[in-house]
């Protein structure tokens, strides 16, 4: 199959799976396929992670920015178990999240598998889908357990 029967099918699958991240990512893609500018394709690859995680840490910390959410309510979290929780949770997400982004680098044709599951997720769990780095690092995660255990 080629290149853009896979954008195709991510679209479709997006659409589906109600994820707009992959239909958007996977029509930009197709856009720049079919106006024969893939030659941006490197530059995409190399700097689009980093432009994405930049825009979502933006989004994050806008309650900062906007002053909603100030110094004497970040303090008290550290007084507390939940707090204690959050820090612990978001270093270990931080963590999968790495290995998730290692294993998309050495195998990107995972991501269609990615997609399906989030989908699966979605209509059978009533998941929300969060986005395939996530997934990845998961993924990632099972597969080094199963080297371990069935080594």
């Amino acid at each position: 199959m080629n290149g853009e029967m896979i954008l195709v099918t991510l679209i479709i699958i997006g659409l589906i799976g109600r994820s707009n991240v992959i239909a958007t990512a996977a029509s930009l893609l197709l856009i720049l396929k079919l106006t024969s500018l893939e030659h941006y394709f490197p530059a995409v690859e190399r700097r689009g992670l980093e432009l994405g995680l930049l825009f979502l840490t933006m989004a994050v910390l806008v309650p900062f920015a906007n002053g909603n959410i100030r110094w004497r309510d970040v303090t008290p979290l550290f007084n507390t178990p939940y707090g204690w929780m959050a820090l612990c949770g978001g270093a270990l997400a931080t963590y999968i999240n790495g290995s998730g982004l290692g294993m998309l680098q050495t195998e990107p044709q995972m991501i269609i598998g990615l997609v399906i599951g989030s989908i699966f997720g979605i209509i059978f769990l009533r998941g929300i889908p969060v986005g395939p780095l996530m997934a990845a690092g998961i993924t990632a995660m099972f597969v080094k357990l199963s080297e371990l255990l069935f080594r």
